[in-house]
């Protein structure tokens, strides 16, 4: 059941609401840009999104509901799980008896209709509506749950009774604690945390105690937020149970301990990894939720795009080699190998790795995880790894001397090695390298390209257009060439060939209630160096960092900052953020 294209033509130029000429160029844009039409038609400003939908839902004979300002009651919003509402755009709105009203942007979706027919054992009625009615309705389960943990939180932490926590402990306050740890009402408030950072799509979450309170944050696209304050009495028992959880001991309070624990659902899985640390009032944790069904990303969903793009893909052809991620902590590096991984892992090869901590598990690859108090470093992990007659090998890290030179022996001995390096830039690889006594000669034979990367939030959606004032463009002047970067947004005619910085139109996040800040997920901005021959002559002369930067760009190589601004002007991300990241 779809409409088709003759179909909305036909029906548009009785309305008289465009000319044959504009439908026939949007449809011929549309088959370019494998689009529907009438995706186009909006895009372009020829007609309204809501227009649209309301002429389907007429020419299909379904029924066409707004919801932008409805209400919708908690128990008929329920009867649809949140997950299964956010994935497949769908939300219940209205019951009368067994008859559940629906809204949706597929009508052809039989089977997620199906399936909430069976769970809920009613009759469903399908109604098209818009993709901001939906938005209004999956907003409504965030202030469900956002009240449900409030209560859960304020009712269970009047319960909790406070344990003494002395240095050196008094006899009997561990058993005591880790009985805490076992009661209700801790239980709850610890699994109501974790659940509600899963459904902020939160990264990490930090447990922080201060002298009258504790303070929760959530890490979400990158940047730490308030969730809540909980009272002080909580304390005790939300870090014992995680200990309880994490297999720690319960008794330790003077030393760091690192620990991790499993959390699995009908909707989800995640691996948390744990760490707690001393600190003045108590001991902080800190949670990195790590999802289990996560798929590792294409490159182009990561963001990398035209040379760049190519650049990587050519070398991960290449049977031997290396290829290095660089860039400082949290900056996805992982991921951009896990993304490599996934095209090289086919079945006529062995992949070995040896990582700290293995953050997701790869069918048909050999993950090692690292584990130093036993021995096991990458050093010696890989000294291993080369022994398992491994064509392609990653190192999560390149830290020391011995781990570097054992990947570029790898390297030289018929391996593709993947792996990282702690460096702000491409080209400031080459010196590290150099500084962890690594010969020039075998850098410039083994190393294939370079990728440096960080993270930009992405905008949503709603976004503010607007123009740079003067005074505003004087101050990119201090991080960037401007007639660089004009020059490269020319080449990708994304500015005319006479524009300048006044003319272009760039983007401001614009504060939603689905997205609070007017971000909504993140991305990648790169630099790709490939070690030409020219590179390799400065590397084996020792060159420093900002003479191949210069060689490179001069072979055509984008810097961060230019490839930030492609997606600034694309209004993909903004140029506060670009800079955010960039200027150290």
């Amino acid at each position: 059941m779809r409409v088709e294209p003759q179909q909305l033509k036909a029906f548009l130029l009785d309305a008289k609401l465009i000319s044959e000429k504009q439908f026939e160029e949007a449809l011929k844009s549309a088959q370019e840009s494998n689009q529907r039409v009438g995706d186009v038609l909006v895009s372009q400003g020829l007609i309204a999104q809501e227009e649209l939908i309301k002429m389907e839902a007429y020419i299909l004979g379904i029924p066409f509901v707004s919801l932008e300002k409805e209400k919708v009651e908690d128990d008929v919003l329920k009867i649809i799980p949140e997950p299964i509402a956010r994935s497949n755009n769908i939300v219940a709105f209205r019951k009368k008896g067994k008859d559940l009203e629906v809204a949706m942007l597929d009508p052809e979706d039989l089977r997620t209709i199906e399936f909430i027919k069976k769970t809920s054992d009613l009759k469903i009625l399908p109604r098209l509506t818009t993709p901001e009615s939906i938005k209004n309705v999956l907003r409504q389960y965030q202030k469900t749950l956002e009240a449900e943990f409030g209560e859960i939180i304020k009712k269970e932490a009047e319960g909790i009774k406070t344990v003494k926590e002395g240095f050196p402990m008094e006899k009997g306050e561990g058993e005591e604690l880790k009985k805490m740890a076992e009661e209700l009402p801790v239980v709850r408030i610890v699994d109501t945390l974790l659940k509600h950072a899963i459904l902020e799509r939160s990264s990490d979450i930090h447990i922080e105690p201060t002298k009258k309170e504790v303070i929760v944050r959530y890490r979400i696209d990158g940047v730490l937020r308030d969730a809540m304050t909980l009272p002080k009495q909580v304390a005790s028992g939300i870090v014992a149970r995680i200990k309880v959880l994490s297999n720690l001991k319960l008794d330790e309070h003077r030393l760091p301990q690192d620990g991790r624990f499993r959390i699995e659902t009908e909707d989800y899985k995640y691996s948390v990894r744990v760490s707690i640390l001393p600190v003045f009032d108590g001991e902080k944790v800190v949670m990195r939720l790590l999802p289990e069904s996560a798929k590792a990303l294409t490159l182009e969903q990561l963001g990398l795009r035209g040379d760049a793009l190519e650049g990587i893909q050519d070398n991960l052809r290449k049977p031997v080699g290396m290829i290095l991620v660089t860039g400082p902590t949290g900056c996805g590096k992982t991921t951009t190998l896990y993304s490599m991984m996934e095209i090289l892992n086919v079945p006529g090869v062995n992949i070995s790795t040896v990582e700290d901590p293995v953050e997701y598990r790869m069918p048909r690859i050999n993950q090692t995880q690292v584990n130093p108090k036993i021995g096991l470093t990458f050093a010696s992990g890989l000294r291993s790894l080369v022994r398992q007659d491994p064509d392609i090998i990653m190192v999560g890290e390149i830290r020391d001397n011995e781990t570097a030179s054992l990947a570029i022996n790898a390297a030289l001995t018929g391996h593709l090695v993947l792996s990282t390096l702690h460096t702000t830039s491409a080209s400031g690889a080459i010196p590290r390298l150099i500084d962890m006594k690594v010969e020039p000669f075998l850098i410039s034979s083994t190393l294939s390209i370079i990728l440096a990367q960080r993270l930009v939030r992405r905008l949503c959606g709603e976004k503010e257009k607007y123009t740079l004032k003067e005074s505003e463009i004087k101050n990119l002047k201090k991080y960037c060439d401007l007639e660089k970067v004009l020059h490269v947004l020319r080449e990708e005619k994304l500015i005319k060939p006479k524009e300048t910085f006044k003319d272009i139109v760039f983007y401001r996040p614009k504060p939603s209630k689905e997205c609070p800040d007017g971000y909504r997920g993140r991305l990648g901005i790169y630099e790709v160096m490939p070690i030409t021959e020219t590179i390799k002559e400065l590397i084996i002369k020792e060159a420093d960092s900002d003479q191949i930067q210069a060689q490179a760009q001069k072979e055509g190589m984008k810097t961060m900052i230019e490839d930030g601004f492609i997606k600034a002007a694309q209004g993909t991300t903004s140029i506060e953020e670009v800079l955010r990241v960039i200027v150290e």
